[in-house]
């Protein structure tokens, strides 16, 4: 059995790659850190300035972190009684609200085909690929929100 302090070690090391895996994948190293952070950490929740010891950064870019995070639905501010200090966690069910909000880029990516369409028609090289693009995003955002449901359902249900 491992100690708490490899544990935590352990933890640690995890979320950096996972950090660096999301860095490559165009998020911000900061706010990666910060959020793979607070998903590996065995406390329920951390402040500012424990995210700074820990990942060994200003509190200035905890902050810029937390600002990007918070409106993405991946972490939220809590309360902490007897506490002045603000206090992160990551959220429940973050991976589905982040999934969820791909349906604004969703819905946005559809009505760009359709104003195409409405210049260009459906017919021709250029009404084609329209099409398609919008039949495309049509579908996976009705097929996103279902799937998303449903997960939550299971999940949900699998925790009672």
């Amino acid at each position: 059995m491992h100690d708490a302090e490899d544990v935590d070690q352990e933890l640690r090391e995890h979320a950096e790659k996972l950090a660096l895996t999301l860095s490559q994948g165009g998020m911000q190293k900061t706010t990666a850190r910060v959020m793979t952070a607070l998903l590996f950490s065995r406390h329920e929740t951390m402040t500012a300035g424990e995210l700074c010891e820990s990942l060994r950064i200003s509190s200035g870019a905890v902050s810029g972190a937390v600002n990007q995070l918070i409106p993405t639905g991946m972490i939220e501010r809590v309360p902490a009684p007897g506490s002045r200090r603000d206090h992160y966690r990551f959220r429940k069910h973050a991976w589905a609200t982040l999934m969820g909000n791909q349906n604004t880029l969703l819905a946005s990516m559809w009505d760009a085909a359709a104003g195409g369409i409405k210049i260009a028609g459906r017919e021709g090289v250029v009404g084609l690929r329209l099409d398609e693009m919008q039949d495309f995003y049509g579908f996976m955002q009705r097929e996103m929100a279902a799937l998303i449901d449903r997960w939550r359902e299971q999940y949900d249900a699998g925790q009672a």
